[in-house]
């Protein structure tokens, strides 16, 4: 068995360089590289032929993870036994992967801007949620508070399918009564309890989830505070699973299509006009490596064509200005990769700074998740627990739930099947009373605080009570105190239940 490997000279070089950077041992860099290949290149990593780079030692690269480093190994390649010398030598698995990864660890270096703590945390977020597998069937039963006057335990078994027939979630109640932090402690249960595999896109309409660093460190939760900062999102609305001519004409009539449905004052003329730019933009990109635009694309695309056509500026154009000209989404030429998938992230979405365009940003990205969503094979269930891989949740949803939103309908529609959930925060059950989409039909939780003016037939398609219960609860629902609740009961035997809910603070 060799007690050492010797790198390619390009490994060597970059080794040597993020040393220098990150003032990271060589052999702790060696394993990063070797394990992001093992996660980019799996058992199809090409053999490495080189060996004019710097030594490596067994000892050193091994440390006192030899055992591990092995398991994984023999996992990744299906084999029991593999030889030492294919183990770690010149010719070896071990140094196929170092002097791949390395080749990744640079071009991860040069996207995060060579900064070394970008690149670090690039490389945490790469291995942990590319070479992560689903935890199947896992139960995910969240305690959320008391009953009022039994004191009894409430426990929402959210992927429960014998129980339930979905898992959406809406939470209602005027501000101040504790339904932000009722919904950030199910959030960071649900992170918990699924050991960080279901995930979740949280739209922050007031920008106070934000700040609450205490619940980003417990949801390990990425933060993108737009319009803050210059900071936007690594996301790419135009991006498509494939690039044919039928599906980008039918990509374009659709975002055409999104930007109507927010914008009243956008009509045929401006469609049309929006659908012809998108085309073209693909058409501009379509021999790069990256073959899809971005806005300021179809931004100078649209303003040529009004221009050529000697029309003036109106509604379009300055809608795709404002989208151009704040930088809140991935654009070409930015240092950092746009993310292949965001299904598989937790993301926090601040919006609350932008004075313009909350809604349509939101949509773009309900539309990316739909896409991604509609390609993925049916969540596994098992023991009666359908996995959930991921939450869309959208605070302030009064703002959104009158939107003919066609994707965030498909997702309530069709997400049971994928294992995606929608969770809703607004202010009333009334919210949900819209004339084009029933969402109280598909609201398998529904969990009402404080609020005024509320309806008796919101408040019986809510709850599922009858008529008279709802009315009684009208004036009930006015008089609750802080953190009491009032949802469907859990007993067959009761139209509802009364509770006090737990608080994120009060558990975190």
């Amino acid at each position: 068995m060799a007690d050492r490997l010797y790198l390619s000279m390009e490994a060597d070089e970059v080794l040597s360089g993020l040393r220098f950077e990150t003032k990271l041992d060589k052999a702790v860099l060696a394993r990063m590289a070797c394990s992001l290949s093992m996660v980019k290149d799996g058992a199809d990593v090409q053999p490495s032929t080189n060996f004019s780079g710097g030594e490596m030692r067994q000892s050193s690269f091994l440390g006192q993870d030899g055992a591990l480093i092995r398991a994984l190994i023999s996992q990744l390649y299906g084999r029991a036994e593999i030889g030492e010398d294919e183990f770690f030598s010149n010719k070896s698995i071990i140094k196929n992967h170092i002097d791949s990864g390395c080749k990744h660890l640079e071009k991860m270096f040069v996207e995060a801007g060579r900064d070394a703590n970008k690149l670090l945390a690039r490389l945490l977020e790469t291995v942990e949620f590319e070479g992560r597998r689903e935890m199947a069937g896992k139960g995910l039963d969240i305690f959320i508070g008391r009953t009022v006057l039994q004191n009894q335990e409430v426990v929402m078994e959210l992927n429960n399918t014998a129980k339930h027939a979905n898992s959406h979630l809406a939470i209602m109640g005027k501000p101040g009564v504790g339904k932000t932090q009722f919904l950030l402690k199910i959030l960071a249960d649900i992170r918990a309890q699924s050991n960080y595999q279901t995930n979740f896109i949280y739209f922050d309409y007031k920008g106070d989830v934000v700040d609450n660093q205490r619940f980003l460190e417990v949801a390990k939760c990425t933060p993108y505070r737009l319009l803050q900062g210059g900071q936007s999102l690594p996301i790419n609305p135009f991006i498509l699973p494939s690039y044919d001519e039928q599906t980008i004409n039918v990509s374009a009539r659709e975002k055409a299509e999104s930007f109507a449905s927010i914008n009243s004052k956008l009509g045929v003329v401006q469609k049309g006009a929006l659908t012809e730019a998108i085309r073209a933009g693909y058409a501009k990109r379509a021999a790069g490596d990256k073959p899809y635009p971005d806005f300021q694309d179809i931004m100078e695309i649209a303003a040529l064509m009004y221009e050529e056509e000697n029309k003036k500026d109106d509604s379009l154009i300055e809608v795709l200005r404002d989208l151009s000209d704040f930088d809140l989404f991935w654009k070409h030429g930015d240092d950092t990769e746009p993310m292949e998938k965001i299904s598989n992230r937790t993301l926090l979405i601040d919006v609350h700074a932008m004075p313009v365009l909350k809604e349509l940003v939101a949509y773009l990205v309900i539309e990316r998740l739909y896409k991604e969503m509609a390609s993925l094979p049916d969540s596994p269930v098992e023991d009666g627990r359908r996995t959930i891989r991921t939450i869309l949740v959208i605070d302030e949803a009064h703002n959104y739930l009158g939107q003919k939103n066609i994707f965030l309908q498909r997702i309530i529609r069709e997400g049971r099947s994928k294992g995606v959930v929608v969770f809703f925060a607004s202010q009333s059950p009334n919210d949900y009373q819209q004339k084009f989409f029933n969402f109280q039909e598909l609201l398998e939780f529904a969990y009402i605080f404080q609020c005024e003016g509320v309806s008796a037939s919101s408040i019986q398609d809510i709850l599922g009570c009858s008529a008279k219960t709802a009315k009684d609860l009208q004036t009930e629902v006015a008089r609750l105190e802080p953190w009491q609740v009032i949802s469907r009961s859990q007993e067959k035997t009761e139209e509802f239940m009364k509770f006090v809910a737990e608080a994120f603070y009060k558990n975190y």
